[in-house]
């Protein structure tokens, strides 16, 4: 029998699973890119990543710590299964990233490859974890906050937040460092305001 597109099927527990897991893995690469570039992004990823290079503190905890206020806020707009997945995949990256060093390393990266590599596969991680209904937390919690109740794009909304701590990133950081980081911030938002559509895409 063939599927009525009007009534799609919902995720199972194992699609879930599996594109937390992907999702949370890919974002974890390009968290290990940035830091082996020195680069900074965007997003609460961008925020803890700031605050690791400024402090000296390791980014897995600051990233975790970072998000536990916007959970709330997912609890109230998206429910408890979203706020549960996103929990889920925030602690996933936060712990993925304390031990991927031991089984990725970069012997040459350049930073024009690295830049594009970061937005690519950071985009796909984030948008497998949209379309299981999670998020990375924070900022992407209020994106999608806004896309679903205005239609304005999720990524447009992490694009303005992302101007702001660029800005920071400027102030503190070297200027080339920062373009470069830049670019790769604008491919992994422009991914996901092309391709996480309600419209397109209904599970």
């Amino acid at each position: 029998m063939a599927k009525d597109s009007a009534h799609p099927e919902f995720h199972s527990l194992i699609d879930d699973a599996q594109g937390l897991a992907f999702g949370s893995f890919m974002a974890a690469v390009g968290v290990l890119i940035l830091t082996h570039l020195g680069f900074v992004t965007g997003q609460t990823a961008g925020l803890a990543i700031l605050i690791s290079y400024s402090t000296g503190w390791d980014f897995a905890p600051i990233f975790f710590a970072v998000n536990l206020p916007f959970y709330w806020l997912g609890y109230r707009r998206f429910g408890l299964g979203f706020t549960i997945k996103s929990f889920i995949a925030v602690s996933a990256l936060s712990l993925i990233v304390t031990v991927l060093p031991q089984g990725l390393q970069f012997a040459h990266l350049a930073p024009g490859v690295g830049a594009l590599l970061f937005g690519f596969v950071t985009g796909a991680g984030l948008l497998a974890l949209f379309r299981h209904g999670a998020s990375l937390g924070g900022i992407g919690i209020l994106g999608l906050y806004l896309q679903d109740r205005t239609g304005f794009r999720a990524g447009w909304t992490q694009m303005i937040f992302d101007a702001c701590l660029f800005a920071w990133a400027f102030a503190i950081r070297d200027w080339r460092i920062v373009a470069w980081s830049l670019m790769g911030a604008v491919v992994v938002n422009l991914v996901i305001a092309i391709n996480h559509r309600r419209d397109r895409y209904v599970v």
